[in-house]
Parts: structure tokens; C-alpha cells; sequence
């Protein structure tokens, strides 16, 4: 299942933190932080599903919602910190197709997503093989799968964000806190240290020798890389 998905979210670190889990599902993600600028989006480039935020600047996603239902049926789910009956009523009377209160799991907006998607037909056939490969290794993000040669490699979710970024980018040398940045919202409690404890997990879990690694190198003083 793949759709486009608009994000309006003016929290960026929420924001952020909900297109990954939402790449990670497969899906194409377009984030926006204002009312106005959703409802722009929405008109020029007709995505499959709206993520709406309630309270936003500019405009708020009640009157987006109640704009956008005079000009399409596009699913919304909409997003708010209000746990009021009176308040999700109005959103339900305004047009939106579901409503999740915050805080919310990611977990569970994906999983709100993919019913939504399923309920209204807007997914897209399936995406093209956006595999990434280094030597025997091979990651497909769609999936969630790590595979080395036949065999198929369990992975934390800090691990599998770590371990792609490298991926994607073969002989690329990425500083600690460029890892960093990537496990937000991966990791509860993110440090340098977990990186590197992820690296020595990865390590155990795809090298021959995890003492003398071949794939995931070590850049004294500076970070990491994937072998090219």
C-alpha cells in the first residue's frame, strides 16, 4: 500500500516524527506547518490522505476541514490535543473520517492511516523496489526487512534507521551527531552512546568478524560508513 500523504503540523519535531513512521510504511510524505499552506497542497498537488492538525497557525484544521469538504472527499484524519466529546463531534460533523487525540502512538496514526487508505481506495499500487544494497546486505524500507545473503536479519527500529542511512549512501561518512538526528523518535532516550551501541549490535548481527568489520567501518574521530 503506498499513498501521498500531507502532513499539516506546525510541532516540526512532531511533524518530523510522524513522516518517518510513514515513509517507513511505504508511503510519500509531504509535511506543512500552517492552515493555509495545507489547504494550498491540497488544491495543486491532490494527495491521497490529509493528516491534520487542529490547532495551527494561519488557519486551523477545522476550517480547513470545513473548506476542503466543499471541494473534495479527500480522507482526513484529524489530529488534536482537545479529548472533548463536543470537540470530536464537530470535527466528525465537519467531514473528517477520523480523529485521534493527542499524545498519540505513531504506531497507531499508521495503522489509522492504512485503514483509512483501505476503507476509501486511495492507496496506489504498490511502490517500485526502493531496496538498498551494500555487497550481500540488502534493506528494503517498505518492508522493514534486513537480509544478509539468504538470510533474513532482526532489527530494532534504531537499528534499521541507523543502519539504512548508512546504506543509502555507500562510502559516505557520517558524523555522530548526523546519526543522531536519524534515531529521533526511534530511540526513547537517544545519545552518542546509543549509536554506538548500535553499531557494536549491527556489527554482532551482519559481520563475520565483528572485531575486524568489512562492512560497517569505524572513521576514527569523525563517525561512520558503510563500505563501498
Amino acid at each position: 500500500m503506498c499513498a501521498h500523504v500531507l502532513v499539516a503540523e506546525d510541532d516540526i519535531k512532531q511533524a518530523e516524527l510522524v513522516r518517518r513512521y510513514l515513509e517507513h510504511d511505504g508511503h510519500r510524505v509531504t509535511v506543512v506547518g500552517d492552515g493555509r499552506a495545507a489547504l494550498e497542497q491540497c488544491r495543486r498537488n491532490q494527495p491521497d490522505l490529509l493528516v491534520l492538525d487542529v490547532l495551527m497557525p494561519r488557519m486551523d484544521g477545522l476550517d480547513v476541514c470545513r473548506v476542503l469538504r466543499q471541494e473534495s472527499d479527500l480522507p482526513v484524519l484529524m489530529l488534536t490535543a482537545r479529548a472533548g466529546e463536543d470537540d470530536l463531534l464537530l470535527g466528525l460533523d465537519l467531514g473528517a473520517d477520523d480523529y485521534l487525540t493527542k499524545p498519540y502512538s505513531p504506531r497507531e496514526l499508521v495503522a489509522r492511516v492504512r485503514t483509512l487508505l483501505r476503507r476509501t481506495g486511495a492507496a496506489r499500487s504498490a511502490p517500485p523496489d526502493r531496496s538498498l544494497t551494500a555487497g550481500n546486505l540488502s534493506i528494503d524500507p517498505v518492508r522493514h526487512e534486513v537480509r544478509l545473503a539468504d538470510r533474513m536479519i532482526d532489527c530494532t527500529p534504531g537499528e534499521f534507521e541507523l543502519l539504512s542511512a548508512l546504506t543509502a549512501e555507500p562510502g559516505r561518512v557520517f558524523t555522530r551527531a548526523q546519526l543522531l538526528r536519524r534515531l529521533h523518535g526511534f530511540d526513547r532516550f537517544v545519545t552518542v552512546r546509543t549509536v554506538d551501541v548500535h553499531v557494536m549490535n549491527l556489527r554482532k548481527k551482519i559481520e563475520t568478524d565483528p572485531r575486524n568489520p568489512a562492512l560497517i567501518l569505524t572513521v576514527y574521530g569523525v563517525g561512520y560508513k558503510v563500505a563501498a
